[in-house]
Parts: structure tokens; C-alpha cells; sequence
């Protein structure tokens, strides 16, 4: 049985938390509290390839804006 998390058949939705933190989401779940769909619902490459032009920096939003780099 494949893990529905890394299933290359399945349809996800990307979701992002207050944090700036990106999650790749099954399409049949429901989505978690404290986070947002963003992207999707789409094959695994294309939500994977937004993910990776989107969260180009992956400490969490609070940190960044504590060290001033925001």
C-alpha cells in the first residue's frame, strides 16, 4: 500500500500556515487548523514544483521577521 502522502497518482492541495510553512495535502483530507489551501487540488509534480518556486525560505515567518531580514 502506498503512503497517501507520497502517492504519485493522487491529487493534493498545497497548504500554508501563519508561518509561511508549506504542506503537501491529500485532496481526500480535510485540511488541518491552521492551515490554508493555497494551491490545487493537482497531480503530485505540479503542487511539489509550486511548492518549491513558492517557499524559497524555509525558516518560519516569525523568525525572519525577528532577524530583521523580512
Amino acid at each position: 500500500m502506498v503512503n497517501p502522502f507520497d502517492d504519485p497518482d493522487a491529487r493534493y492541495r498545497v497548504l500554508v500556515n501563519s508561518e509561511n510553512q508549506h504542506s503537501l495535502w491529500p485532496e481526500f483530507a480535510d485540511v488541518p487548523a491552521g492551515w490554508e489551501p493555497v494551491h490545487g487540488p493537482a497531480g503530485r509534480e505540479e503542487c511539489v514544483s509550486y511548492v518549491e518556486r513558492r517557499w524559497t525560505d524555509m525558516r518560519p515567518r516569525t523568525l525572519i521577521t525577528a532577524t530583521g531580514q523580512d
